[in-house]
């Protein structure tokens, strides 16, 4: 059975990226057609038509293609979860200047954004952030650093950047610093272009970070892809594997980054302000990662109301729970992880 898979070049799509590279497919029957998409609109988009079967997909975004809240109307199930955290903010060295934080903790660097934040917008040059899109942790994380730092995101231009393009929207000015996923933060401190400011794991512990999202249309094909990309992301939680998923990852047809900063990456060996640190939850595969998880849910759709996406008095819970599947994950692989 021929499938055609939608991701986004990122080190999260290394389940679907390994299931397609080291056979777990094959071994399910499945011939994956591994599509790298511009954006994540387009990525959805090319879900809800019918261009692709199921796609690696922005946790908040799957909700909000099939609730109707985003894009064209999506027939989706949410089955498996890919990963927990991975996502960072990175400011250009112009602006980690200006901000000269008093200490490497989170508060003391919030509280430095802050008073740039609120001084450039009392000048009329407001700060200019990209998220990957506005239904995405990133948009939420970057809220939450505003809400330590004590300053309105209301009073900073947020734009639209696809993570791929990060390094060189800041690269270039266009922005004054981005939240995007791995390894596009390490790229960026690699060429020299900006400093990590936060790690996303720290702004919001263990949150969910990307799903895979499933057209119904193709439901015979679910469980057997389930199985296949489970059980690559069990395959990629192991750190003995790491050197050969970087190696994997980095491939021109895949990410086409540099193996090492993808394995420094996969280790948490990152550069956060101005001093090495090691964080071995930085990025997170494996069983973990994978149940969709009622408190995850729970915890977006609380994330949508208070970044004013839906209204409080709107009850989206029971809809939304439609899309959540653990029950295909626990068929698909009944003796839990092997």
């Amino acid at each position: 059975m021929r499938l055609h898979i939608g991701y986004v070049p990122l080190c999260d799509a290394a389940p679907l990226i390994a299931a397609h590279a080291f056979g777990f497919a094959r071994a399910e029957g499945l011939d994956l057609d591994l599509s790298p998409e511009p954006s994540w609109a387009t990525l959805r988009d090319r879900l809800a038509l019918g261009h692709l079967d199921a796609a690696q997909m922005l946790a908040p975004l799957a909700l909000a293609s099939g609730l109707g809240l985003s894009g064209p109307p999506a027939d989706l199930a949410v089955p498996l979860g890919l990963n927990l955290n991975g996502n960072a903010v990175t400011v250009t060295n112009a602006l980690w200047e200006a901000m000269a934080p008093e200490g490497d903790d989170l508060d003391a660097v919030a509280r430095a954004l802050g008073r740039v934040a609120r001084a450039r917008a009392e000048t009329g040059r407001p700060l200019t952030l990209g998220t990957v899109h506005p239904f995405s942790c990133h948009t939420y994380q970057l809220r939450l650093l505003a809400e330590r730092g004590g300053f309105d995101m209301a009073r900073t231009r947020l734009v639209v950047v696809p993570p791929q393009h990060s390094v060189e929207a800041l690269g270039r000015g266009l922005v004054d610093g981005f939240c995007a996923g791995a390894p596009w933060n390490g790229v960026a401190v690699a060429a020299g272009l900006g400093h990590v400011a936060a790690l996303g794991r720290d702004l919001a512990p263990g949150a969910p970070e990307k799903v895979l999202a499933v057209s119904r249309r193709r439901d015979a094909a679910t469980l057997p892809l389930v199985r296949a990309v489970a059980r690559a992301g069990l395959w990629c939680a192991e750190p003995d594997n790491r050197a050969e998923l970087a190696h994997c990852l980095a491939r021109r047809n895949y990410l086409d980054i540099d193996a090492e900063l993808i394995g420094r990456t996969l280790a948490g060996d990152l550069t956060v302000g101005a001093a090495p640190r090691r964080v071995p939850d930085y990025i997170r595969f494996g069983a973990e990662a994978q149940a969709p998880r009622p408190d995850h849910l729970r915890w977006l759709l609380a994330q949508m109301r208070a970044a004013g996406q839906v209204s409080a008095d709107q009850d989206l819970e029971p809809a939304a729970s439609a899309l959540y599947r653990p029950n295909i994950l626990a068929e698909a692989l009944p003796g839990g992880a092997e």
